[in-house]
């Protein structure tokens, strides 16, 4: 090894859920470990989206560890969905509670990461000269970690101020837009939580839409000591639906078809999941709305129907409801309020569809059909979802192929959590994992406990690679092709779930869809199996 690089067994990238938790299991498991973070703490997406309204669209009961029971006793959270900020200060709490900053170097992103045959080690570099030599490398990058910024001609001669909700900076808040004309672009999940946020705030405000996504009432308030008490006593029956539940959620659902359903029923159903407030879970209240196409338009149509009554201009709310897609089949939005501020006179839809392309000027923003001044353009345009944190790395195995380029036609893996050609490397929701369909959290500590039970394995076992192989590969990403066949997703929706709102980016579908519980048992049969799909020696 290398006698300036720090050496440790372990290398663990990012500081997120998956990285801290990683951390501590195998430190917990005896290895030697160390860690490295862009950021300049910890948080993983929740350190960096600091944008007004930012909030978590999982219920907070749900959105935290399970591995720890102390945690749990030790912290309360304030709401039933969570803000960026609570759930930051969770795993900053989480990391001090562990000890486990002293294992972390921040403000170090891996610029290189090189894999010697010979050694069987990786070689990991940040672009200012920092090195470690690992003999295996977990990856919990994220898989909304990678920011797109659109390519908007003339962006740069903007005179005004340029901020991206996926890098928001810590000195600003929504009231430092107060009494400014703001332009946002783009209107997924980070739009349509930024925009109520702001509205009541700015003198004018034009929200810049390229195609219209269904949104979700989430009802967002506190959460009070008799409901923290109760969910402390029901603790341990919440842990059990994380491991049994489609979603990784204690939320059933109402177990009923949608289909199923007279219209009073269907009627008096949808209204009651509605007023819960259930956020993204309000897409499994029913059996059937995910993979049937009748009902999921059934759904659909109710949610239309809500934005209709909402938005008081026909032209606008046309605009705003979405007609190109099954319900899921994109990344459900999660608002409190959205559709409600195009009610008000100082804001406005500008529909890009019709108002042809979107450049800039040093006063704003223009289309082809109008020209808009604006103080400050905000940019909510998404991300290079669950690859592009890696393939933004320079990351090469021991033939010298780049992952970016092995993943230029479509990325895969086996079960999302290693690639063949990349040996002792590991995925944390990796392509081809549950985790975007998911509650991540509980996908996240699987993935961690399978990765680390197979580090013990290998170590027990006297081995120091493992490795894929391409069979293994090839068959895991024929399940995600079958299980994607199973539901709305197979009708290729273009979305993020796809990598289509990345320019060349190959159409494929990123996730698996065949719920968590199954992954789950897949996955364990494999690791009892003796980690069936991998060469070790």
């Amino acid at each position: 090894m290398a006698g300036n690089r720090a050496q440790c067994e372990v290398l663990v990238i990012g500081a997120g859920f998956g990285g801290l938790y990683a951390v501590h299991r195998l430190r917990t498991a005896g290895f030697d470990v160390q860690a490295v973070e862009a950021a300049g703490g910890v948080g993983g997406t929740w350190y960096w989206n600091r944008y007004p309204g930012a909030r978590c669209d999982v219920e907070s009961l749900d959105y935290c560890y399970t591995f720890s029971t102390e945690l749990d006793e030790e912290w309360d959270w304030s709401e039933r969905f969570a803000t960026q900020d609570e759930v930051r200060r969770y795993l900053e709490f989480v990391a001090d509670r562990l000890d486990l900053g002293p294992a972390f170097t921040f403000d170090a992103r891996i610029a290189t990461l090189r894999f010697d045959e010979r050694s069987r080690t990786w070689a990991a570099a940040t672009a200012d000269g920092r090195e470690w030599e690992a003999r295996f490398v977990v990856t919990a990058v994220g898989a909304l970690s990678a920011p797109l910024s659109p390519r908007i001609p003339g962006l740069d001669t903007f005179e005004g101020r340029v901020l991206q909700t996926a890098t928001w900076p810590k000195d600003v808040g929504p009231d430092d837009l107060a009494g400014l004309r703001v332009a946002v672009v783009g209107s997924g999940s980070s739009g349509v939580q930024v925009v109520p946020a702001i509205a009541d705030r700015v003198a004018a405000l034009h929200v810049f839409q390229r195609s219209p996504n269904f949104s979700v009432r989430v009802a967002h308030r506190g959460l009070d000591e008799e409901e923290r008490a109760a969910a402390r006593a029901g603790r341990d029956e919440r842990r059990r639906a994380r491991f049994t539940t489609r979603t990784g959620t204690a939320l059933a659902g109402s177990g009923r078809s949608a289909i199923g359903l007279s219209d009073a029923e269907w009627a008096d159903e949808c209204e009651r999941a509605w007023d819960a407030g259930y956020g993204y879970a309000f897409l499994s209240h029913f059996t059937d709305t995910g993979r049937d196409l009748t009902a999921n338009a059934r759904l659909a149509d109710f949610v239309r129907g809500k934005i209709r009554t909402t938005v008081t201009d026909p032209e606008t709310a046309e605009r705003l409801v979405p007609t190109d897609h099954p319900i899921g089949a994109k990344r459900i939005c999660l608002d409190d309020g959205y559709y409600e501020c195009f009610n008000r006179d100082h804001v406005a839809l500008v529909d890009l569809r019709t108002a042809g392309g979107l450049r800039a000027t040093p006063r704003g923003l223009q289309t082809d059909d109008a020209d808009y001044e604006v103080d400050v353009v905000v940019l909510a345009t998404g991300f290079d979802a669950v690859t592009g944190a890696l393939s933004r790395i320079d990351l090469r195995g021991p033939t010298g192929e780049a992952l970016a380029d092995r993943w230029r036609d479509g990325a895969s893996s086996y079960l999302g959590v290693a690639v063949t050609g990349f040996p002792n490397l590991f995925t944390v929701t990796g392509p081809g994992s549950p985790s975007i369909l998911v509650n991540v959290v509980a996908a996240i500590e699987q993935h961690v406990d399978w990765i680390v039970d197979h580090l013990e394995h290998l170590r027990r076992r006297g081995l120091s690679r493992s490795e894929a192989t391409p069979q293994a590969q090839l068959w895991w990403d024929e399940q995600v092709a079958a299980a994607t066949e199973l539901t709305v997703h197979r009708f290729a929706a273009s979305s993020w779930y796809l990598g289509t709102n990345v320019e060349g980016k190959p159409r494929r579908m990123l996730a698996y869809a065949g719920g968590l519980d199954r992954y789950r048992r897949l996955a364990a049969d494999i690791a009892r199996d003796d980690y069936r799909g991998f060469t070790t020696c």
